[in-house]
């Protein structure tokens, strides 16, 4: 391809970024600025400036076509009970201030008529997602405090199994979802949250998906067929995803993209020194989207970037600015431009809807659940 005919595929992308914005599905600001500030100060990381330890900031954010960003409100597994609740309480804060702090820049959304009001104002729709259940310390009623303060999403594990569900990172615990765990999920369908299965295991995938009355999500994963890794979606996953009309949201993570990544990663220490390691490129992170189009079909393929989550990065996906490139690539490939406005924002837009129509049903009929993790797993 010559270097005319590529210019010419960035500069269609750029154009098509304008018509649809990205919306990302997870980008992890709001811990990066906590590690870099414990009291979480954005004078010490202004990012209405380029930031260059970061990979978000609001100059890149605007080059990327950045419309919609779910901010995740993010808290380690390795923290529970009531310390987990208040760092996460904390993280939604930041996220609240950031909004207040550059006015001009980004707008609240709890709902996806919100978020199109929004970027219609020109300015990027801030969402939050939390990425964890230990975050409600197996509380229903610390969920819908959440879902008050601005939550939309909550992704049911992080890394470490709880008491009600199994994560992907984590060995065998109760086999998928508890009985609490099912409650928690048709407690999310009732308000509008929406079920992310980023991070479970695929027994928990599989037993959210058979009690959801709502599409879910998968924030930051890619397809297990094309890098086995138990962070990725496995295919009789992805076919249960698309009859439940749900996305799975492609990450930017190296180690869920190159199955070379992968391998080298899961090396001893001691194997791996001395030795090159491997690159994941964006080629790949379209490869993934190719799979999930060929498994799922085009309505069911969002991106969820990992940005400022991430310590390596995808080769040409290297910060927030670079999603053009990405849509280049497709087109390179032969998808419609509506195909691609579908894969950039439109598709967890319609989900969005579809399950605040869930809700305002089920609202009708069913009061907030007061059941407690104790009266039904014994």
């Amino acid at each position: 391809m010559s270097s005319v005919d590529a210019q010419d595929f960035t500069a269609r992308a750029v154009a098509l970024h304008k018509q649809a914005p990205v919306v990302d599905g997870h980008n992890d600001y709001p811990w990066a600025l906590r590690d870099l500030d414990p009291g979480k100060d954005f004078s010490k990381a202004d990012i209405a400036k380029p930031v260059p330890k970061l990979m978000t900031d609001i100059p890149r954010l605007k080059q990327g076509g950045v419309g919609g960003q779910f901010w995740s409100v993010y808290t380690p597994g390795t923290m529970m009970g009531q310390e987990a609740v208040r760092v996460t309480l904390e993280q939604i804060d930041v996220v609240h201030r950031m909004m207040r702090q550059w006015p001009e820049t980004f707008g609240f959304a709890g709902s996806a008529a919100e978020a199109e009001r929004v970027m219609k104002a020109g300015k990027i729709a801030s969402l939050i997602g939390m990425e964890g259940g230990h975050s409600i310390d197996n509380s229903l009623a610390a969920l819908r405090t959440f879902y008050a303060l601005g939550a939309r999403y909550m992704t049911l594990t992080h890394n470490v199994n709880l008491r009600w569900a199994d994560a992907a990172a984590d060995k065998l615990g109760v086999g998928g979802l508890s009985k609490f765990g099912e409650e928690v999920v048709r407690e999310m369908n009732r308000l509008g949250m929406l079920v992310d299965l980023s991070h479970v295991s695929p027994a928990t995938m599989e037993d959210a998906l058979r009690v959801t009355e709502a599409p879910v999500i998968f924030s930051h994963s890619s397809a297990r067929a094309i890098c086995n890794v138990p962070r990725n979606v496995p295919d009789n996953v992805l076919q249960m995803v698309a009859k439940n009309g749900g996305v799975v949201m492609v990450t930017f993570v190296p180690g869920f993209i190159s199955q070379a990544v992968a391998d080298f990663d899961a090396k001893p220490e001691a194997e791996r020194k001395g030795l090159t390691p491997p690159k994941a490129t964006l080629s790949q992170v379209a490869d993934h989207i190719d799979h999930i189009r060929k498994v799922a079909g085009i309505d069911h393929i969002g991106i969820g970037g990992d940005f400022d989550g991430i310590t390596q990065v995808v080769e040409g996906l290297e910060d927030v600015s670079k999603y053009p490139d990405l849509t280049a690539e497709l087109m390179k490939r032969g998808y419609s431009d509506g195909d691609i406005k579908k894969i950039l924002g439109q598709n967890v837009l319609r989900v969005m809807r579809d399950a605040e129509k869930v809700a305002a049903s089920l609202q009708k009929t069913r009061q907030p659940s007061t059941v407690t993790i104790d009266q039904v797993d014994k």
